[in-house]
Formats: C-alpha cells, sequence, structure tokens
C-alpha cells in the first residue's frame, strides 16, 4: 500500500520550515558548544551561498572531510542548501582507498576540517579539487538567508561508498526522496518531540548516521554529536547520554553486546541511562541473546525499547523493521517487515517466490531504492533490475529470517 510523505520539497527545505517553527530552540549540541534552529541553518546558509557561487550545482558532488562536530553538520546542510550532495571521506581512511573515492567520484569541491585539508594536500591525489576551510570565519560573514532552492526531490542528496561482497568501493547514490520517505515512515512509526535528543555517534561515512543527523532536524528535536571516538568507550557514551538527556540512539549489535556487558558490571550506570527511551539496532545480525540481554539490562529497569532494523546502503540505510519482544525468552530475531512505501520480495531464479525456509535473493523495491552506482553503468544494471513495473535492487537472504 502506498503511503503518503511529502514528495515536492527536498530535505533542507522541510529543514528550513522547522526553522520557521522554532528558530530560537535548541538544534545541536557537540561538547560545550551549541547551536540553535537558527543559528545552524543561518551558518549553513553561508555555506551554501559559498559553494553555490563557486559552481556547485543540483547532482553536483562535494567531499566532506571532517570529524564529528557542529561544523559537520553546518557543512552538510550547507551543501544541500548550494544544491548539491555530500560525499563523506573519512580521515581515518587508508589513503590508496580515499585516492581511489576522489578519483572515482570526480568531485570538484572538498569542504574539510582545516586539519584534514593538510592531509589532502599531502595526498597528491592529481585530481583539481576546490578545497574549503569550513572553519574559516570569513565563510560566515557571507549572505545568511535562505537560498532560493535548486535542487529537486530526484536530485542526489549523498554518495556514500561501500565496498561490498566485491572490496571494490562503489559510490551508492541516494536522493532526496528516497530519504524523505525513510525518515517520514521512521517519524511516523516511532514519533519523537522537541523534548527528544538524538546522540550522533555513527562515523558519517556509514549510511545509519544518516538518520542521525537528520530526523531531528525536521520535527523540532536535537541532536548530541558524540566526541569522535568516544562510540568505542561505554563510559563516554553514558556521560554523553546522562549530560544530553539523550532518548534515541543506535547501535551495531556487537558493540551493543559490548555496551551491555559494560552496564551488567556497572549498575549504577544503568540508572544514568534513564532518559533513553529508545535504541535502534542494525548493520549486523540481531541474535536472541542480544534481545534477551537487553531486556533484563535496560528494559526492565529503564523501559527502553529495542528495534531490529536491516537494509542495504543501496536502499536508503533500512528497509525492514521488528520490534524486539519486551518480556520472556527470544529465540529468534527476524528483520521484521517493511516500511512504508517500499516492496519486499524473496525469489527463487529471479522468478519464483520463494517457499518458507527455502534460499532466494532478496528483492528490494520501492522509494528507498538508490539511483544506482556512482560512474558504475554495467554494475548498476546488473544490480538494480526492473520488475512489477518497480526499480529492484537484489541481495541474498535466507527467508526464514522475514516474519
Amino acid at each position: 500500500m502506498e503511503i503518503t510523505y511529502p514528495t515536492k520539497k527536498n530535505l533542507h527545505q522541510l529543514f528550513e520550515e522547522q526553522v520557521q517553527r522554532c528558530p530560537g530552540e535548541m538544534a545541536a549540541s557537540f561538547k560545550n558548544q551549541s547551536l540553535t534552529y537558527g543559528q545552524l541553518n543561518a551558518k549553513a546558509n553561508s555555506v551554501g551561498f559559498l559553494l553555490r557561487e563557486k559552481g556547485v550545482s543540483p547532482d553536483g558532488i562535494v567531499g566532506v572531510m571532517m570529524d564529528r562536530s557542529l561544523e559537520m553538520m553546518v557543512g552538510i546542510y550547507g551543501i544541500l542548501k548550494a544544491g548539491g550532495a555530500y560525499l563523506p571521506l573519512s580521515p581515518s581512511t587508508p589513503v590508496k582507498r580515499l585516492v581511489h573515492i576522489i578519483h572515482d567520484s570526480g568531485i570538484r569541491f572538498l569542504l574539510a576540517q582545516k586539519r584534514f585539508k593538510k592531509n589532502v594536500d599531502e595526498m597528491g591525489t592529481g585530481v583539481d579539487v576546490i578545497e574549503i576551510d569550513i572553519e574559516n570565519e570569513d565563510i560566515f560573514r557571507l549572505p545568511n538567508g535562505d537560498l532560493p532552492a535548486a535542487a529537486s526531490p530526484d536530485n542526489l542528496v549523498y554518495v556514500i561508498y561501500t565496498s561490498g561482497s566485491t572490496g571494490q568501493p562503489k559510490g551508492v547514490m541516494i536522493q532526496h526522496g528516497a530519504l524523505i520517505n525513510r525518515l517520514a515512515w521512521m517519524h511516523k512509526k516511532y514519533p519523537i518531540d522537541e523534548s527528544d535528543t538524538i546522540l550522533q555517534k555513527t562515523p558519517f561515512f556509514f549510511d545509519v548516521s544518516v538518520w542521525e543527523m537528520f530526523w531531528w532536524s525536521l520535527v523540532g528535536a536535537k541532536v548530541c554529536f558524540l566526541v569522535p571516538g568516544g562510540e568505542k568507550f561505554p563510559q563516554a557514551i553514558v556521560e554523553t547520554v546522562e549530560k544530553s538527556g539523550v532518548t534515541v540512539m543506535h547501535f551495531v549489535p556487537s558493540m551493543m553486546s559490548v555496551f551491555l556487558d559494560y552496564l551488567r558490571n556497572s549498575p549504577g550506570d544503568v540508572e544514568r541511562m534513564g532518559s533513553l527511551k529508545k535504541v535502534f539496532a542494525s548493520g549486523e545480525s540481531l541474535i536472541p541473546a542480544h534481545v534477551n540481554a537487553f531486556s533484563e539490562i535496560l528494559y526492565k529497569p529503564n523501559g527502553t525499547h529495542l528495534i531490529n532494523l536491516y537494509g542495504p546502503t543501496e536502499a536508503t540505510v533500512d528497509v525492514t523493521y521488528y520490534d524486539c519482544p519486551l518480556e520472556g525468552e527470544s529465540e529468534r530475531i527476524p528483520i521484521g517487515k517493511p516500511i512504508d512505501n517500499i516492496e519486499i520480495l524473496i525469489l527463487v531464479e529471479n522468478s519464483r517466490v520463494a517457499e518458507v525456509g527455502e534460499m532466494g535473493e532478496l528483492y528490494i523495491g520501492g522509494a528507498g531504492v538508490a539511483r544506482g552506482y556512482l560512474n558504475k553503468p554495467e554494475m548498476t544494471a546488473e544490480r538494480f533490475v526492473l520488475k512489477t513495473k518497480t526499480l529492484f535492487e537484489k541481495r541474498v537472504l535466507d527467508s526464514q529470517k522475514l516474519l
């Protein structure tokens, strides 16, 4: 069934509408710094003005090399306001891979913090890229009013490189409309409001970071950026959750297991996590042991709920969801049911629907499917196929994992 969601606007327009509703409310925090909705919007507008003046246009890809910070959020929204799409580049990525991505993507612009701009200069990529230092205060003396919209819902919002099964980095192209559908579903199913704070702790070159970075900004909530590297230290997470009143966060299951082990041995910190309402898990298989431990350690004392999400980068973050049981021992954790405007098929030999327990290929269709792989038409044609008048992205999956 087709579910209505905003189809005529791009992501930053929805953000700008929220800014009009709550310009003076807290939007984002990092360490001891913070920005209101109005301040974040104004700074992003100045970045967008500069980028548009330099030639960024719809579907133009701008590289972003930054640590998790307020500057990262300002820069990314600035890119979108200019009409472009952002491409996250991790400062910790091996040089060989970074050079490959810069060459393969053909980026002409790079937005970076000063300390990483020097790293790119020393790489010797051989590519003529316009580098912009996001920490240059002169940028924020430029006009800071909302820019006339340039991009449409069919234009790119981001490109994220993923190695997949081939080991060869390939850029997945996601459009505004696909991301808006994903965020609209999440907000309808698990609504948040101005009292909520999302913890942004996923490195931004993983697509889970996308909902952490944008969901809050469309509904008047807040985001708290965890210090870079803090995701590896349970104590840092606990302290940030307590200090900022975090209500929503994400874990990869293996890291959640480590975190739960820490809490099991530090019961005082469980109480410090009292603000946390929802934890979303994705990126790996969630197993019964994870769910059972979560129920004992976080749900029973604090009432925190656990939701399992599944989805490939090629289908805009997540395509299925499952609300984990709150009581009793779980025996099996499926990936669940499709989110709004997503169709799931498990086919055998590309045509016959698989029976329960039968191995097959998972076909994902609907609003979340990517445009394809950047500059890889043959690979795109192989993986993105048209079935029943819908573009599908296919993956191998055991049908027993579905409800």
